[in-house]
């Protein structure tokens, strides 16, 4: 897990040093039965359009 404010990697849920939650480190493992692909590719695009 990785602190989202400081930038530090920890196991817990919230960051021992800030007290702010935590993101998983690392991308979602890439499966060809994708459900919500669709979904996140067009999330992506929107963002990059208003950016």
């Amino acid at each position: 897990m990785k602190c989202a404010s400081c930038r530090t990697y920890t196991l817990r849920a919230t960051c021992p040093k800030c007290n702010s939650p935590t993101v998983m480190a690392m991308p979602a493992k890439y499966s060809p039965e994708d459900r919500y692909g669709a979904y996140r590719r067009r999330l992506k695009m929107e963002m990059k359009e208003g950016a």
